[in-house]
C-alpha cells in the first residue's frame, strides 16, 4: 500500500507520519501508533476496550507463530472491514478507534 492511500484513508486524523516498522509501516497521528502495513495489509490498533468492535464486524487479528515452541502469538492490531476502504465516513470511525487505543496505550 502506497504512502499516498495511506494520507488519504487517515486524512480525517489530520497529518500521519510513516515509517519502516516490523519489514513494513508504522503510520503514526500526533506521535500515537495507529496501524501498522505488514505483508502489504494495513491493519489497525486495538485494545481490549476496541477489540470487541473489531470482531463483531468481522476483523481478523493479526497473529504469527512464535519461534519458541510455535506457540501462535497474537498482535494488538486487526484488519479493517472491507467498506471502510471506500467510505470515508466509515474509515474515520474505525481511524479513530485505533487512534484511541494508541493513546491508552501509550499512558
Amino acid at each position: 500500500m502506497d504512502n499516498a492511500r495511506l494520507e488519504e484513508l487517515f486524512e480525517s486524523l489530520g497529518p500521519i507520519s510513516i515509517r519502516k516498522l516490523f519489514g513494513g509501516k508504522g503510520i503514526y497521528c500526533d506521535g500515537v501508533i495507529v496501524a501498522v502495513v505488514v505483508r502489504g495489509e494495513l491493519l489497525l490498533k486495538a485494545d481490549e476496550e476496541s477489540a470487541p468492535d473489531f470482531e463483531a464486524a468481522g476483523c481478523k487479528q493479526w497473529t504469527y507463530t512464535g519461534s519458541r515452541q510455535g506457540k501462535l502469538i497474537a498482535m494488538p492490531y486487526w484488519s479493517i472491514p472491507d467498506e471502510a476502504f471506500d467510505d470515508p465516513d466509515e474509515m474515520t470511525l474505525w481511524a479513530r478507534r485505533a487512534y484511541e487505543a494508541g493513546r491508552r496505550a501509550g499512558k
